[in-house]
């Protein structure tokens, strides 16, 4: 089972996210356990601060390192190798499909920090964190999307939660694919005069294979052609 940890001063925005689809199965199966940690239990001032001016002036304030690491070393006293800590960050490496699927091989437990304010206390970064990740070149107000993002793409990959296994392989980023998933169409055939394409209804599956391969290379050359190196 997977165990994911989330540490944020907004203990319910995960209502929501985690109640619904593949992630709330996942959880109703014992497949995952995620766990909810309000960092302001980790506060000793009668308004239990959790951040603080940095120092040098600037703008903005910035979460204080004590309630972090005061909050991992409560959550795992011992701490194995195979419990990864993520900050999540605006100046943190991309996460991608590749990050998600080397990181749901290395842990058993993830334990994911949410960034607030205008930033994270350096420390942090440099001696708690084993990664800092960022979802996508943009600023967010705090980290609870892009924890919830990171959850939701790492539950996908636990065995048992998709009832398709080959599903995790070949759609977009994969490793087997490297390019965006090929188009997809259902019924009905003809759609206000737009119809599927004949070989997708023809039953030849060597034929719909070549099709699939061709669609999708052609539609990540219009939509990402920074996939394409090496194709």
């Amino acid at each position: 089972m997977m165990v994911f940890h989330v540490l944020t001063i907004f203990p319910e925005f995960f209502r929501g996210p985690f109640e619904h689809g593949v992630v709330a199965k996942a959880k109703e199966a014992g497949l995952i356990d995620i766990r909810i940690h309000n960092l302001r239990d980790w506060t000793y001032d009668r308004h239990k601060s959790v951040d603080d001016r940095p120092f040098g002036g600037g703008e903005g304030m910035l979460l204080k390192p004590q309630p972090l690491f005061e909050a991992v070393e409560a959550i795992w006293p011992e701490r194995s190798a195979r419990n990864k800590v993520i900050l999540l960050s605006a100046q943190g490496r991309p996460f991608t499909q590749v990050t998600a699927r080397r990181l749901s091989e290395e842990a058993d437990e993830v334990l994911l920090i949410c960034g607030r304010y205008e930033g994270v206390d350096e420390r942090v970064a440099e001696h708690l964190a084993d990664e800092e990740l960022s979802i996508g070149d943009f600023v967010l107000s705090g980290g609870e999307l892009g924890a919830a993002v990171i959850v939701d793409s790492m539950a996908r990959l636990v065995p048992g939660v998709l009832g398709n296994e080959a599903s995790a392989v070949f759609e977009s980023f994969s490793e087997a694919s490297g390019v965006l998933d090929c188009p997809q169409y259902t019924r009905p055939a003809e759609f206000r005069g737009w119809k599927v394409p004949d070989v997708l209804a023809g039953g030849n599956h060597e034929e719909i294979r070549r099709w699939r391969r061709k669609a999708a290379l052609e539609k990540t050359a219009r939509m990402r052609p920074d996939l394409l190196n090496g194709q």
